[in-house]
């Protein structure tokens, strides 16, 4: 028994921020029912880093474990009265269509409140519900541009870097999942549901409350100088440096302290609030020039001897390998139907009671539309008209 037990979500979103938020939800019980196209969302289909599946794809297990999936065609009436009976039974709607889709196919929030009063209803956007960037497709690298956040790092006359990982979509993701726990909150105290908007632009701009802060605060612009830098507003050194063997990640040590081990007086002699800033470039230059002289595991020991904050630089391979990683069950397996073993990044919180854990993994296109809809009270008979009419996907229609 999870947590979220006894809740039910109805999950019309695809790609990335709209399904994690969901399965979120589901990796803590609740019964999140992925309602998709029947041929599939297209995110089965379109292989994520060139990693195709027999017949879905690793973002896609990524991404929805822990729901069942009810394919049923939007664009017909029966299809849209099958999940406004859904909605009556539910808790928790979630959607992150383009601007006017929900409208269109009659899942927006009026639509559905109309058969469930007290739904959560939570809608994801790129923009905003509204206004002159409403339309525009709300893409994670777009999004990323667009925060400020790529002049935060790197080095002056290069192009601005994005993120090795699809931040902005994840931030947004956990936004979303934040915000239909407290309005589920909201709804056992007072018995009222509501809509619940998230956006990725806010979601980029609010985790950036330091940086925007320094700037709207105090006035200090994104600075990039010669070197490159891990983030423009924190003191050198700070960054990714090449070792004898490797790369290191070093942050903001003990001036001092790192002067003395790597031999360089002048280091030693800087102050760290002052020159770490104004002599940015200069200082990185100087440890960039030095830490080639040893191997990364011979600098992590000396430097850990001296309380400087280091470490080590990860591939994938390296991480999965990582006896931290593996005592913390940062990553879950399971076993797909179609897939064999499946193992994905697992879970990023722990309770002491009612945690997380793996109840059914991705579900086939349609794998559960017979046991939903008995669920509601339809018929077998039904179920095969609706089938026969392509209004709804079973199992057996897609396999």
């Amino acid at each position: 028994m999870g947590i979220l037990t006894g809740y039910r979500v109805v999950d019309l979103s695809i790609a990335m921020a709209g399904p994690l938020a969901a399965m979120r939800l589901g990796d803590l019980g609740a019964d999140v029912v992925k309602v998709e196209p029947t041929a599939g969302e297209w995110q089965r289909h379109a292989p994520a880093g060139g990693a195709t599946g027999n017949e879905v794809n690793a973002s896609f297990l990524a991404l929805n474990r822990n729901k069942r999936s009810l394919a049923v065609d939007l664009k017909s009436a029966d299809g849209r009265e099958l999940v406004y009976r859904l909605a009556r039974t539910s808790d928790v709607f979630l959607q992150n269509y383009r601007g006017g889709v929900a409208e269109r196919l009659g899942m927006d929030y009026e639509s559905v409140r109309a058969v469930k009063p007290d739904i959560v209803y939570v809608s994801i956007t790129g923009y905003g519900e509204t206004g002159p960037y409403a339309s525009r497709p709300g893409q994670d690298l777009l999004l990323q541009a667009m925060s400020g956040a790529m002049f935060s790092a790197g080095r002056a006359g290069d192009p601005p870097a994005p993120a090795g990982t699809y931040a902005v979509d994840a931030i947004t993701a956990y936004s979303a999942f934040e915000g239909a726990l407290a309005a589920l909150l909201h709804r056992e105290r007072t018995g009222e549901g509501q809509l619940v908007t998230v956006n990725m632009l806010d979601a980029a701009i609010a985790v950036q409350m330091q940086e925007l802060s320094v700037f709207t605060v105090g006035g200090v612009p994104q600075h990039r100088g010669r070197e490159a830098h891990g983030h423009a507003y924190i003191r050198a050194p700070y960054g990714v440096f090449a070792t004898a063997d490797a790369y290191l990640a070093l942050a903001m040590p003990s001036l001092r302290t790192l002067g003395e081990l790597l031999g360089e007086p002048a280091l030693a002699a800087m102050d760290e609030n002052t020159d770490g800033h104004t002599r940015r470039d200069e200082i990185t230059a100087m440890v960039r020039a030095r830490l080639p002289e040893r191997t990364t595991g011979a600098w992590l020991a000396l430097f850990a001897e001296h309380g400087i904050w280091a470490g080590p630089v990860y591939s994938y391979a390296d991480l999965v390998k990582d006896p931290q990683v593996a005592l913390n069950g940062s990553l879950v397996s399971y076993d797909h139907p179609t897939e064999g073993p499946v193992t994905t990044p697992g879970f990023p919180y722990r309770f002491s009671k009612t945690g997380p854990r793996v109840y059914r993994g991705a579900p086939l296109t349609g794998q559960h539309t017979e046991e939903i809809l008995a669920e509601l009270g339809v018929s077998g008979e039904t179920v095969a008209g609706l089938a026969g009419r392509g209004v709804i996907a079973t199992r057996e229609r897609t396999a």
